[in-house]
């Protein structure tokens, strides 16, 4: 679009009462992460934004939209922008970035000399850009390994498996072998002796990890289901803790200052936090202007419980003697 257009449509996006100026920022982000792809070809790139891709010779009916494919030389580019921050997500080997491979190589294949695979996952607001790079033939490879399972998943065969992948399935409340998953716990009650030991306390901790976000998952469901009018036993649906609100702020508090109140009792001064005053400075100017001068120092987080697939790295006793007793416990 021009840049007119682009700019009539930003101010009438800015007027929306959820419109946040550090969306620009972040999209910029993942903008320049591109050009600088395309800048490092040798030859004039293939683009295609917001690409939808079949990869059904693979996995049934199987489809999706890629943000942005970009093919130069012999090196298929699929790169995948997320703008939420909840969950950190790492291109190496992710299953559904292959399969866009799959469905991008099919669609473009026979028209470019693709030996190479660049796959990334741009999350901004993570301060995260993961890559992972491999060659069409393992690619291809990995493709023939999923069709049989893909074909059993398509059937309604194979094994239901449970595991973090779960908070992602529409299934997830209401799936019988993340129920069993949970209700395995009551096998420990039949432990002997009394006080159980380091490794089941592992074991307990893998089976519970998950337990919070499907009970939350089983609500959610719950009240929908009620709200529709259907039954669920020993349980309704109520009216939730309302709130208050003015009608209008600037017409309240010119009434109360009318009234005598002062105005400095209407309003609090409190000071921008580190994070905040970084998104207000940018990046360059808050190192410049706060970091490098010595104004901001960071201290070391407390010792936090971690499976052990977490990617950070494991802290020695000697270092977990410097916090003291106080720990805490984190998925």
């Amino acid at each position: 679009m021009s840049a007119r257009t682009f700019n009539t449509r930003l101010n009438k996006m800015k007027k929306h009462e959820l419109y946040q100026e550090e969306m620009l920022k972040h999209t910029d982000t993942y903008v320049e992460y591109l050009q600088g792809i395309t800048i490092g070809l040798s030859v004039q790139p293939y683009v295609a934004v917001e690409k939808r891709i079949n990869y059904s010779a693979y996995a049934p009916d199987g489809f999706g939209t890629v943000d942005c494919i970009i093919i130069g030389g012999d090196t298929l580019f699929v790169n995948d922008f997320k703008y939420g921050k909840g969950v950190p997500v790492s291109a190496e080997n992710n299953s559904q970035m292959k399969l866009y491979a799959l469905g991008a190589f099919l669609e473009y294949g026979f028209l470019y000399p693709i030996t190479k695979i660049q796959m990334a996952i741009i999350q901004p607001r993570l301060n995260s850009i993961s890559e992972f790079v491999l060659s069409l033939d393992e690619l291809l490879a990995w493709g023939e390994t999923i069709k049989p399972i893909a074909q059993k998943a398509f059937d309604g065969e194979g094994d239901y498996t449970p595991g973090d992948h779960c908070k992602f399935c529409r299934a997830k409340a209401q799936c019988r072998a993340r129920a069993e998953q949970f209700s395995a716990l009551e096998d420990f009650k039949h432990l002997k002796p009394p006080l159980i030991s380091n490794e089941e306390v592992g074991q307990i901790l893998e089976k519970a990890e998950q337990l919070d976000a499907w009970v939350k998952a089983l609500k959610e469901y719950a009240l929908a289901e009620v709200l529709k009018g259907k039954e669920v036993p020993g349980w309704k649906a109520v009216e939730g803790r309302g709130s208050r609100s003015y009608v209008n702020q600037d017409a309240a508090f010119g009434y109360l200052k009318e009234n005598g109140i002062d105005e400095a009792m209407l309003f609090e001064r409190v000071p921008l936090t580190v994070s905040k005053i970084e998104k207000v400075l940018k990046k360059a100017e808050f190192r410049s202007l706060l970091e490098e001068p010595g104004h901001v120092v960071k201290s070391a987080g407390k010792p936090t419980l971690a499976p052990v697939g977490d990617k950070r790295k494991s802290i020695t006793p000697d270092a977990a003697s410097d916090f003291g007793e106080e720990v805490s416990a984190s998925g």
